[in-house]
């Protein structure tokens, strides 16, 4: 592999545009030693290591994952969120003491996401079969969140459980994992019960 071809790799990235790549492959290579081969080495033995937690769809090198395993985590909460980014800016603010669900994304027609692309049957079965007594959905307030959050609702339908969402905070086309911890915060604790019949 020559430079050009790790620079177009790294351009593929999210928020990393060819100039920043060149930038980026540039500072590697001046520090190769210190730098560029530490991270060659991490990233070989993450991709080995990581996988998929069974139960919420978290991403660790073990599966279940702490935060299923955590006996200090309220089971009666089910935190419904796109990507684990999502979840990390609710575990780094210590905001939520409930338990996860990963979606893997948002129901989009334009990109040809449907139900079976993401990770929604498992909710029935987590609800049903566990101690849930909440489902708070956090998904982005974009249109694609907002559809995701309906179909969501719908699903839950007749489970008898209470399905609220993130209220005041988060703006309209706002995405969860760039708001700071209070914004997430407020959110969090204004969430309003959906009413399926108005949904």
């Amino acid at each position: 592999m020559d430079i050009k071809n790790l620079i177009e790799m790294f351009s593929k990235l999210p928020n990393l545009g060819p100039a920043s790549s060149r930038r980026l492959i540039l500072h590697l290579i001046r520090n190769k030693e210190k730098i560029m081969l530490p991270l060659a080495h991490s990233i070989r033995e993450l991709a080995e290591q990581v996988i998929e937690c069974e139960i919420c769809g978290n991403l660790e090198t073990k599966s279940p994952c702490s935060i299923c395993l955590d006996q200090r985590r309220n089971t009666k909460l089910l935190c419904v969120v796109e990507d684990l980014g999502d979840l990390w800016a609710f575990e780094k603010g210590k905001i939520y003491s409930g338990l996860y669900h990963i979606l893997g994304g948002t129901l989009s027609a334009i990109n040809g996401i449907g139900p079976k692309e993401l990770n929604l049957q498992k909710i029935i079965s987590r609800v049903k079969e566990s101690s849930v007594e909440e489902v708070i959905i956090a998904t982005n307030s974009t249109l694609d969140g907002q559809v995701t959050a309906h179909y969501i609702v719908d699903l839950l339908k007749g489970l008898n459980v209470k399905v609220s969402r993130l209220a005041c905070g988060i703006p309209i086309g706002g995405e969860i994992d760039y708001l700071d911890e209070g914004t997430l915060n407020a959110a969090l604790c204004s969430r309003q019960e959906i009413n399926s019949a108005k949904v």
